[in-house]
This record gives C-alpha cells, sequence and structure tokens, in this order.
C-alpha cells in the first residue's frame, strides 16, 4: 500500500537547523499527493563574517549532515534533498561527485539532489551560460561560490553578496533588498540571474522577476525542488511559482 497522504511521492528534505525559509517555501511548491518530511542538520547560529568562522560552520554541516539522512531514510522516502549551500560550493567541482556519493550512500542508495545538480540541469534547460549570481554571504563566501560557477564552465558575469553574518540570519533578507539586488545585477549582458543559500526566501520574488526582467531568474529552493521531482518522476507543471517549474 503506498503511503495515505504521499501515494505518487514522498520527498526527504534535510536542512541545517538555524533554517526557516527552505521548509515552508517547498511546501508551498508541492503538487497534489507529493509530501515533503524534513529533517535537521544540528549547527550554531555561528559568525561567518570570516574564513575560520565559515570554516567552522562548514565543520557543523559537514558533521550533521549524515545524521540528519539517517533520520529521515527510516521514513523511507523516494529521494532526498540536500538544502544547503556552502558545502556544494566550499570545495570545488572537483569534489563534488565525492560528496554526493557519500550522501547517497547515507541515504541508503536513494537519489540525492544537490544545488549544483539542479542549477547544472536548469541552466541547461535555459541554454544560459552567462550569470549574475546571488549569495547570502560576505566576500568569503562569495569567492567559493563564484570560483565553482567558474570552474564548472560558467562566466560569472556579476556576483553580489547580501553581507549576512550568521546562518540563522540569512533568513532576515526581506524582498525589498532582493528586489534591489537582483535590478543591481541584471543586464543585457546577463542570460539568467541564480541565488544561492536556502535559507534566503526568494521563491515568491524570483517567479515576480522573471515577469519584468524576460529572462530565468533561479531561486535556490526552487530549482532543488523542481530538479527533485524531475529526478523522482514527477512531470508536473506547476504555476505560480515561475518558468522553471511551469514549464519544464
Amino acid at each position: 500500500m503506498p503511503d495515505s497522504l504521499g501515494p505518487r511521492l514522498k520527498v526527504g528534505v534535510v536542512l541545517p537547523s538555524t533554517n526557516t525559509s527552505a521548509q515552508p517555501e517547498m511546501e508551498s511548491l508541492r503538487p497534489h499527493h507529493v509530501t515533503n518530511h524534513t529533517g535537521r542538520m544540528l549547527i550554531g547560529d555561528d559568525s561567518m563574517v570570516d574564513e575560520p568562522g565559515f570554516d567552522h560552520v562548514m565543520h557543523s554541516i559537514r558533521r550533521s549532515t549524515v545524521p540528519a539522512i539517517e533520520s529521515v531514510v527510516s521514513c523511507n522516502p523516494d529521494g532526498v534533498v540536500i538544502g544547503v549551500s556552502p558545502e556544494s560550493y566550499w570545495d570545488g567541482p572537483d569534489s563534488h561527485a565525492h560528496v554526493l556519493a557519500s550522501l547517497t550512500e547515507a541515504a541508503g542508495g536513494r537519489p540525492v539532489i544537490m544545488s549544483p545538480d539542479a542549477i547544472k540541469a536548469a541552466l541547461d534547460v535555459y541554454q544560459a551560460r552567462r550569470v549574475a549570481v546571488i549569495t547570502p554571504y560576505l566576500p568569503v563566501g562569495d569567492d567559493s561560490v563564484s570560483r565553482f560557477f567558474k570552474d564548472s564552465g560558467y562566466d560569472v558575469v556579476r556576483i553580489q553578496g547580501l553581507g549576512v553574518s550568521s546562518p540563522a540570519r540569512i533568513s532576515h533578507v526581506s524582498e525589498a533588498q532582493l528586489r534591489d539586488t537582483v535590478r543591481d545585477i541584471d543586464g543585457p549582458d546577463i542570460e539568467a540571474i541564480v541565488q544561492v543559500g536556502t535559507n534566503v526566501a526568494m521563491t515568491r520574488l524570483a517567479a515576480v522577476a522573471e515577469t519584468w526582467l524576460d529572462k530565468p531568474v533561479i531561486s535556490n529552493n526552487t530549482v532543488l525542488y523542481w530538479h527533485a521531482l524531475r529526478t523522482l518522476g514527477i512531470t508536473d507543471h506547476v504555476h505560480g511559482h515561475g518558468s522553471l517549474l511551469s514549464e519544464h
């Protein structure tokens, strides 16, 4: 017998304990008879203003990711979304396959969805290579994200960090600040705007921004959930959340 509330799909989602944006945003993206099941990586709201602080946050995430995955897979989800960005970018593209393999093993062989693969899939759909990137970080984090995109073959025309000093404070970024940032980094030389950082609540603003920029605006939580649905066999076009979910 299938799960009574999620007979089509059960999605495991693993998030830092400081993250208050990804869970409600991903809930808003669910098609009918798809359910989300969230596990938490226990981390502190530590400073990210310099490299030692960022390294400490990274260490906390790495230490707590596998236990969080194990807490989710006991409900037997069809796949697991890793809803954290720094782990995806900090050590560069060469380490990504190793990280993915390790987390897939922790998930009992189930498909694991991470930001680099989701964003690549979306940019391939849009045939976009020249990008502007929004991050929640200070320069210590921006540099790693920019380097990852460049090493992955993208032309990072502009990157702008929102300057947030700790993981929990990322959720305090307002839509007005995001709107102004989108306007600042856009230009005729940009094919797509990509936002990283799953605690940035940008799903709604990204969908609206596409209507006045006439180009893809990819929010981290939307692209992760879209890639999870498509990877796990759900092809529904979900409307009201941007072109990625409604058209692809």
